[in-house]
């Protein structure tokens, strides 16, 4: 198993470009709070959960650093979260959804890949009966309303759910549609894909989805 270290944890986060930008000091305490949740959050710190902690702990540290260094809580979130969504790539879904095999590429890579990449704090209900326009799955326990609930920090945790949105929202001939998320206070994270006629181009309605 990869060892958790604070060093490696930042160097596979989404912050990964952004904290060495930072002061030396701020970036001390950073690795200091990581180092910090390794030991906090040690039942979920799995193999499963290397990539996940990653960005957890790193989004925390940022987050509570940048106040402790002065900067108010609400600049301090704009920061944490404009950082971590910069480093999304939503054009690569893009470019995939745009060829006729993307709904049923991703019926088996997404339930393959949460397989082996979900640890501690994970549950999922998939569905193997959908059409072949339909993929819809439901997350029924998640790390990241674990964690960031347990701390009172479920703002942090609703900026990563915003994440599926910027990957998912604006797919070719796809429909991504989300009703509530657990770090948005649901019961569960409904996860739906639609997949439209080619033919159709841009004429059906997309939802706007949480």
């Amino acid at each position: 198993m990869r060892k958790y270290t604070p060093e490696g944890l930042v160097a596979v986060s989404r912050y990964r470009k952004y904290i060495p930008t930072l002061p030396g000091e701020i970036r001390a305490d950073i690795h200091r709070r990581v180092r910090e949740l390794i030991i906090e959050e040690s039942r979920y710190c799995d193999r499963g959960n290397y990539r996940h902690m990653a960005q957890i702990f790193t989004a925390i540290a940022l987050y509570q650093a940048l106040q402790a260094h002065g900067m108010d809580e609400e600049e301090a979130y704009r920061v944490t979260s404009e950082e971590m969504w910069k480093a999304l790539t939503p054009k690569t879904y893009q470019r995939l959804a745009r060829l006729p095999i993307f709904l049923p590429v991703m019926k088996k890579v997404l339930p393959f890949g949460f397989r082996h990449g979900s640890g501690a704090g994970w549950r999922y209900e998939w569905h193997t009966d959908d059409p072949v326009d339909r993929f819809h799955f439901e997350c029924r326990e998640c790390v990241y309303r674990h964690i960031f609930g347990e701390r009172d920090l479920m703002k942090l945790g609703a900026m990563f759910c915003h994440s599926d949105v910027i990957n998912f929202g604006s797919l070719p001939y796809t429909d991504f549609r989300r009703t509530k998320t657990l770090c948005q206070g649901g019961d569960c994270c409904d996860f739906e894909f639609v997949r439209h006629d080619t033919d159709a181009g841009d004429g059906w309605q997309r939802t706007r989805s949480i």
